[in-house]
C-alpha cells in the first residue's frame, strides 16, 4: 500500500473522530446544531469562515481556471477581497437580526423580515439549489484528489462515497461544530501546503515568477491578460461585482453568520479574510508552471493541473500530504452546506407548508434525518460528471446573488420593498437567469442596439438587474395605502 493512501486514510479517520468529537458536553437543540448556539468568538467565526471560503475550488478550481483561461483567473483575487467590502456593511445587520427572532437559517431570516412564510420556501429552493451545485463541485474535487494521490488506487467514485459517508456521520451527529472542529487541521494545512506550492514549484522548474511569466508569454502570447472577448474585461468586470456582492449570500455563510456571539465579530472578520485571499495567488503561480509542465489538458481534465504536476514532482508522502489537504478542502464546506441544507428543507420547507405546528424538537429531529439525503442527490450529481469546477462555483453565485436586494433593503429601518416586490424579484431573478444559462443569450441578443461588448456581460448581472426591475415595480404597486381617518372619509 503507497504511504500516501495511508496518510490519506488516516487524515479521513482523523476528520471524523474530530467531527464526531465535537458534540462532548453539548445538548444538540436546533440551535445548537445549527448554528453553534451562538456562541462563537472571533477566531473560530475566522476558521468557519475559511473553510467555507477557501473550498475544493480554491485547491483545484483556481489552478484549473489559471491553466485553461489564463488571465482571466485573476477575477478570483478580485471578487474575494471586495466580497468583505460588502460583508463589512451587510453582516451586522443579519446577524442582529438573526439574534432578535432566533433564526436558525437563511430562509427563516427572509420569513421573519418579510412576514411571508411563502417567500421562505421560495427561498429555501432557490438557496438549496445553489447549495447543491456547491456541495457537487466539493464532491467533484474530493473525487479528483483522493483519485490521483492515491496514484490511481482509489477510484474518484469510491472517494466520492466515503467521503460523502464521513461528512454525513459527524454532520448528523454533531452539525456546524463538527465543521469548525475539522476546519481547525484544514485551515492550517491547505495554507501550509499552497504557499509551499506557489514558492517551490515556479522556482524549481523556472527559477522565479519572472522566468515563470516570460516562458508562459513566449508559449502563449497574451496568455497572462485578458483577452479581447470571452472573458475579457466586460466578462471580468460583471462577474467580479457579481461575485463580490453575492458573496455573503450563501444559505450556509448566513448560518455561519448566525453562529457569532456579538456582531462585531463579523465585521473583524471582514476586516482579516482579504489577507488570507492571498493565499489563492500561489495557486495561480501552479496553474501557470502546470500550463508549461503537463501541457495538453482541456475541458474537464485542466481540474487536473495541480495534482498532476505534484505527483510528477514529489514524493508519494508528500503527494499524501497535498491529498490530505485537498480531501479536508471538500470535508469542512460540504459539511456546513449539509447542515445549511437540511435545516432548511427541514424547517422553512416542511414547517413553512406542510407543518406549520412542528416543535423546534421535531424540526431538530428532521433536520438530521434530512442529511443522508441531501447528500445522496449531491453523490449523483457529482458521479455524472459534467462542468468544471469554475463552472459549477460560478452557477451557484448567479443564483445566490438573487437574495442580496430583498436581504439589503429589509435591513432599512423603513423597507420599501414589499413581500410581493421581494418575491418577485428572487423569481423574475431566478426564472430568467435559468432561462439565459439555458439559451446562451445575452443582452446584445435581447436587445441589439446594445453595445457589442455587453455580448459578455455576466448572465447573473443581466438576471440580477431584471430582479431589481421586478422588485421596484411590484412594491410600488403593492404599497400599503394609508388608512384615512373617519374624518375624512
Amino acid at each position: 500500500m503507497s504511504i500516501a493512501i495511508v496518510i490519506i486514510f488516516l487524515t479521513a479517520i482523523g476528520a471524523l473522530l474530530l467531527g464526531l468529537l465535537a458534540r462532548r458536553g453539548r445538548d444538540m437543540s436546533l440551535e445548537e446544531w445549527s448554528v453553534g448556539g451562538r456562541s462563537f468568538g472571533t477566531v473560530l467565526v475566522f476558521i468557519l469562515l475559511a473553510g467555507e471560503f477557501y473550498t475544493t475550488f480554491s485547491f483545484l478550481g483556481a489552478s484549473g481556471f489559471t491553466y485553461g483561461k489564463g488571465g482571466a483567473a485573476y477575477y478570483i483575487l478580485a471578487y474575494l477581497t471586495l466580497n468583505q467590502v460588502a460583508g463589512y456593511w451587510i453582516l451586522p445587520g443579519i446577524w442582529r437580526a438573526a439574534r432578535r427572532e432566533r433564526l436558525v437559517s437563511q430562509a427563516h431570516f427572509f420569513v421573519r423580515q418579510y412576514d411571508s412564510p411563502g417567500l421562505g420556501v421560495l427561498v429555501a429552493a432557490v438557496g438549496l439549489i445553489a447549495l447543491l451545485f456547491y456541495f457537487v463541485l466539493q464532491l467533484k474535487g474530493l473525487g479528483i484528489i483522493v483519485g490521483i494521490a492515491s496514484y490511481g488506487a482509489i477510484p474518484p467514485s469510491v472517494s466520492v462515497w466515503v467521503g460523502a459517508a464521513i461528512i454525513t456521520a459527524y454532520v448528523m451527529v454533531s452539525g456546524v461544530r463538527g465543521a469548525v472542529w475539522v476546519a481547525v487541521i484544514k485551515d492550517v494545512l491547505i495554507l501550509t501546503v499552497v504557499v509551499f506550492l506557489g514558492i517551490y514549484l515556479p522556482l524549481h522548474y523556472f527559477g522565479g515568477y519572472g522566468a515563470l511569466f516570460s516562458a508562459v508569454e513566449q508559449a502563449k502570447p497574451g496568455f497572462t491578460i485578458l483577452p479581447p472577448k470571452g472573458n475579457g474585461v466586460v466578462w471580468f468586470q460583471t462577474t467580479v461585482f457579481v461575485n463580490a456582492v453575492g458573496g455573503y449570500m450563501w444559505p450556509h455563510m448566513f448560518a455561519a453568520i448566525f453562529t457569532a456571539k456579538d456582531a462585531r465579530i463579523a465585521r473583524r472578520n471582514a476586516v482579516v479574510m482579504p489577507l488570507y485571499s492571498l493565499m489563492l495567488l500561489f495557486v495561480i503561480f501552479v496553474g501557470f508552471t502546470a500550463l508549461l509542465r503537463v501541457p495538453g489538458l482541456s475541458g474537464d481534465d485542466v481540474d487536473l493541473s495541480l495534482l498532476t504536476l505534484t505527483v510528477q514532482t514529489f514524493n508519494p508522502w508528500f503527494i499524501g500530504v497535498i491529498g490530505a489537504a485537498g480531501l479536508l478542502t471538500a470535508l469542512v464546506p460540504g459539511s456546513t452546506i449539509l447542515t445549511a441544507a437540511a435545516t432548511m428543507l427541514a424547517n422553512d420547507v416542511y414547517r413553512g407548508v406542510i407543518r406549520r405546528d412542528l416543535t423546534e424538537a421535531s424540526v431538530n429531529r428532521l433536520a438530521r434525518a434530512m442529511v443522508p439525503l441531501v447528500t445522496l442527490v449531491g453523490v449523483f450529481f457529482a458521479l455524472k460528471g459534467g462542468t468544471t469546477i469554475v463552472g459549477l462555483l460560478l452557477m451557484g453565485y448567479n443564483f445566490i446573488v438573487q437574495f442580496l436586494p430583498a436581504a439589503a433593503f429589509s435591513l432599512r429601518a423603513r423597507n420599501p420593498v414589499t413581500r410581493q416586490g421581494a418575491f418577485a424579484g428572487i423569481l423574475a431573478g431566478t426564472v430568467s437567469l435559468t432561462a439565459l444559462t439555458l439559451t446562451g443569450a445575452t443582452p446584445v441578443d435581447l436587445l441589439p442596439f446594445l453595445p457589442a461588448a455587453l455580448q459578455d456581460v455576466n448572465a447573473g448581472l443581466t438576471a440580477l438587474l431584471i430582479n431589481l426591475a421586478a422588485t421596484g415595480i411590484v412594491s410600488l404597486v403593492t404599497q400599503p395605502r394609508p388608512v384615512l381617518a373617519a374624518s375624512e372619509s
